[in-house]
């Protein structure tokens, strides 16, 4: 078979496209993007969520929402009696979920332990090391000489913080954690179990939070300095006025006006999940999923890992002028701590992590 014949044999990219035989002034260009679909559904996607919240917010509840199958940690690994652990334990279970022939590799990282000391001071710090820890065992991977041609990716691409219904305002905690988290990793508020709210207090408090990440300088995605042209900062604008999402989480089914529904059902009636008169459980779905996973994933390596990179090779730079390369030199860790070792680029002191692989269709 030639290659002419070859050509031919292709699927067409979409009905009454125009072909050499009909348009002579037509090269083709407009193929790559089913190029790049055919690549793109071979190769699958990846997607890292890391939940943070103290322990009662529903956190589990709502990834399972979100993905519509049991993608949790306590949904998979449910433990005989429920305990406070004693410090934050970083846990991760990944799923391979397909939808319409499309698959997708979900890491769902869970951090329990958060938040539920009495003394709560630096709680933020093993959450910070562990997604550093992330980003230096992928620029271990980048500088090998032989790397792969595919590089395994556990790098954060999203945070997704909890708040309590309160009504009032952010805690020291939520300001401290978000303002230190949000210079390495996308932070996605969301107020939880947003049912106990009324309509006021819900706005209320979502003003009242807005106002006080401004005050303390907290950029929470979308990132307003990341965006890329007027269209994309006409759409994010109305994203931001809505941030904090106020969400509710459900894995119940119940039937409404004969229409199957995840929602809560109360003496008073049945709180739908995904209708936006109800909730904004649409919007963060959305928001992660439909319409910015890719932008997520983008500023997760061109922003946040590119300036931990230049960073580390930076160090690693200062510290190879200054100490002749046959005398052990004191190597910064990921923690910031000092660790004495000959002069090779560190490799990842890395969190022991729980992690699971698990199959699901939807």
């Amino acid at each position: 078979m030639c290659f002419s014949d070859l050509t031919e044999s292709l699927p067409r990219v979409c009905k009454g496209e125009k072909t050499p035989a009909s348009d002579f002034s037509y090269v083709g260009i407009d193929a790559i993007l089913e190029q790049m679909r055919r690549k793109a559904m071979k190769q699958g996607f990846e997607l890292n969520i890391m939940v943070v919240g103290q322990s009662g917010l529903g956190k589990s509840t709502l990834m399972n929402t979100l993905f519509k199958s049991k993608v949790s940690r306590k949904s998979v690994q449910p433990s005989p009696e429920e305990r406070i652990p004693k410090t934050i334990e970083i846990k991760s279970i990944s799923h391979d979920i397909e939808e319409k022939g499309v698959r997708m590799k979900l890491t769902v990282i869970d951090t329990p332990g958060f938040g539920d000391q009495i003394n709560n001071e630096n709680c933020w710090q093993p959450i910070m090391k562990f997604i550093n820890d992330q980003y230096e065992a992928y620029l271990q991977e980048e500088i090998n000489i032989n790397r792969k041609k595919r590089i395994p990716d556990s790098r954060v691409h999203c945070c997704i913080y909890f708040i309590p219904p309160t009504g009032h305002c952010l805690r020291p905690l939520d300001v401290e954690f978000m303002r230190r988290l949000s210079k390495v990793v996308n932070i996605v508020p969301v107020i939880a179990k947003a049912d106990t709210l009324t309509l006021e207090e819900r706005d209320y408090f979502k003003q009242t939070i807005r106002e006080e990440l401004r005050a303390n300088g907290i950029d929470v995605y979308p990132q307003k300095e990341f965006d890329e042209d007027a269209e994309d900062r006409m759409i994010n604008d109305k994203i931001r006025e809505m941030i904090p999402f106020a969400v509710v989480g459900s894995d119940q089914e119940y039937q409404v006006n004969g229409k199957r529904i995840l929602g809560r059902k109360t003496k008073w009636g049945t709180i739908e999940v995904e209708n936006i008169a109800h909730c904004e459980f649409a919007y963060l779905r959305d928001l992660l999923i439909r319409t910015h996973m890719e932008n997520i994933k983008d500023i997760t390596g061109s922003i946040h890992y590119e300036t931990y990179r230049v960073r580390r090779l930076n160090e690693s730079n200062i510290l190879f002028t200054s100490n002749p390369p046959d005398h052990p030199v004191a190597q910064p860790k990921t923690n910031g701590q000092l660790e004495e070792q000959p002069v090779v680029v560190p490799q990842a002191n890395g969190v022991a992590v729980q992690h699971e692989v698990l199959s699901h269709e939807m």
